[in-house]
C-alpha cells in the first residue's frame, strides 16, 4: 500500500473509532470527501450538519443537500445568523473565530440533541499556512480534525475524491461571503447578496476559480492567473462591469495578480493576528 493509501486507511480507522460522527458539511472538497469516507467507516452512524446562514452561498447550500440525498446521507440544517454576533459586522481580525465559535456552538447543540457523540470538520494540513483565527475556535470546542489527523493535503483530498468517483474533485476552494470584505469594512446581508450574486454571475460566465472582493461600493475581481486576458475581451468585460453596477457595485476593478488564498490578510499587521 502506498503512502497516500495508507492516510486514508489511517482516516478510516480513525473514524472507525467513534461511535457516532456528525460531519460540519458545505459541500466544499474538504468536507464532502470527508462525509463520504465517514459513510463508508460508520454507515448510518455518520450524518452530515450543515450550518445555513447569509454568508454560505446559495448554490453551495443547493449542491450540499443534493450531495446527501445522493448518497442516502442524513443531514440536519441549523439556521445561523453571524451578523448577530456582537462587533461581526465591523469585520475584525478575529471575525473569523466568533463566527466558528458561533456556528460549531449551533451545530454541537444539535448533534448532541440527537445522541452524536463527534463533531467532526474538514481541516488539513494545508490550513496549516494561514491566517486562520477560527482554528482557535474549533480546538476550544473540542470538534475533531480526522484529514489532519490523518495528514491528509488538499492534492491528496483530491485525488482520492476522484478515486472514490465525488463529483467534488476538481471543485474550486470555497469560503464564507464574509471573507470578501476587506477588515474594517462593515458586512451587512445587501452586501453579503451582492458579492454572492456576483460570483455567480462570473460561475456562469465559466470563470471558475473567482473571488469578488468588496472594498465599500467597489468590486475587486480575482480571478486564475490564466483567465485574467480573457475578462479583458472587451464585449465581456463590458457585459461583467454592466451586470455588477446593476448589483450595486459603483465601480469594477480587476486584481492584476489575480486570485489567491488569504488576499484580504495581507492588510494585516504581525501584532493584529495575534488573538487573546
Amino acid at each position: 500500500m502506498d503512502i497516500l493509501h495508507q492516510k486514508y486507511q489511517t482516516l478510516l480507522d480513525i473514524l472507525s473509532g467513534y461511535k457516532s460522527v456528525a460531519v460540519a458539511f458545505s459541500g466544499g472538497v474538504d468536507s464532502t470527501f470527508l462525509l463520504k469516507a465517514a459513510q463508508t467507516a460508520l454507515g448510518s452512524r455518520a450524518i452530515a450538519v450543515t450550518a445555513q446562514s447569509s454568508s454560505f452561498p446559495h448554490r453551495e447550500m443547493q449542491e450540499a443537500e443534493d450531495f446527501c440525498r445522493e448518497q442516502g446521507i442524513e443531514q440536519i440544517i441549523c439556521r445561523t445568523e453571524e451578523l448577530s454576533i456582537p462587533g461581526f459586522r465591523d469585520n475584525p481580525p478575529d471575525r473569523c473565530y466568533r463566527c466558528k465559535h458561533l456556528i460549531f456552538e449551533t451545530l454541537w447543540a444539535a448533534v448532541r440533541a440527537r445522541g452524536i457523540e463527534v463533531l467532526a470538520e474538514g481541516s488539513n494540513t494545508d490550513d496549516d499556512g494561514d491566517y486562520r483565527p477560527g482554528m482557535l475556535a474549533i480546538r476550544e470546542l473540542g470538534v475533531k480534525s480526522p484529514l489532519h489527523e490523518a495528514d491528509l493535503s488538499k492534492s491528496e483530498i483530491r485525488t482520492l475524491s476522484k478515486e472514490l468517483g465525488l463529483p467534488t474533485w476538481s471543485k474550486p476552494s470555497a469560503a464564507c461571503l464574509a471573507s470578501r470584505f476587506v477588515y474594517g469594512e462593515t458586512i451587512t446581508e445587501e452586501k453579503l447578496t451582492m458579492v454572492d450574486q456576483a460570483e455567480a454571475l462570473l460561475h456562469e460566465l465559466g470563470f471558475v476559480q473567482v473571488r469578488v472582493r468588496i472594498h465599500g461600493k467597489l468590486a475587486r475581481i480575482e480571478t486564475l492567473p490564466e483567465d485574467l486576458e480573457r475578462l479583458l475581451d472587451q464585449e465581456l468585460r463590458r457585459n461583467v462591469y454592466s451586470r455588477l453596477k446593476e448589483l450595486g457595485f459603483s465601480y469594477v476593478t480587476l486584481d492584476l495578480m489575480g486570485y489567491r488564498v488569504g488576499s484580504m490578510n495581507e492588510t494585516l499587521k504581525p501584532e493584529e493576528m495575534k488573538l487573546e
